[in-house]
């Protein structure tokens, strides 16, 4: 496996990511030639599983990815160096924002663990302890006699 295709736990489960078209059932989803297809995975545009035999299998989202391809290519004209180019950066940008949810989740866990361990700071507090009043806040008032002693 190349990495890009995950497996699930159930073998038998089937996903957008399972490699099971042969090339000329790929083709005909996508509506392009089976040669097209072989061109893109030398480019490394659409690069499917292989089978033991090295024979190409194609996954759903291998078939959506030919189609938007073709769709970039023959709609929008970009060229195929350019398709790929698109294809990395949208892989990449993907990837971080993965990344970015994971350290989102790490941060609101170590949040949580804070506040925990805060909580129990508070809680092994002694009891027996006054705690201390800021003298700014109180309206007592001191009165300053000096030594008369030192005159």
């Amino acid at each position: 496996m190349d990495g890009r295709h995950g497996q699930s736990s159930n073998p038998y489960e089937l996903t957008d990511e399972t490699p099971v078209y042969v090339i000329s059932v790929a083709a005909q989803l996508s509506g392009l030639h089976p040669q097209t297809l072989r061109q893109y995975d030398r480019l490394g545009l659409v690069c499917p599983n292989r089978a033991a035999g090295r024979g190409r299998r194609y996954s759903a989202r291998d078939i959506q990815l030919l189609r938007e391809v073709q769709r970039l290519s023959q709609d929008e004209g970009i060229n195929l160096a350019g398709i790929k180019r698109i294809i990395e950066l949208e892989t990449q940008v993907a990837a971080l924002q993965a990344k970015v949810i994971e350290l989102q989740q790490a941060v609101e866990g170590a949040a949580l663990a804070m506040t925990q361990r805060e909580a129990q700071v508070h809680a092994s507090y002694r009891r027996d302890l006054v705690p201390y009043q800021d003298v700014r806040q109180s309206s007592a008032i001191v009165v300053w006699r000096p030594d008369r002693g030192n005159r």
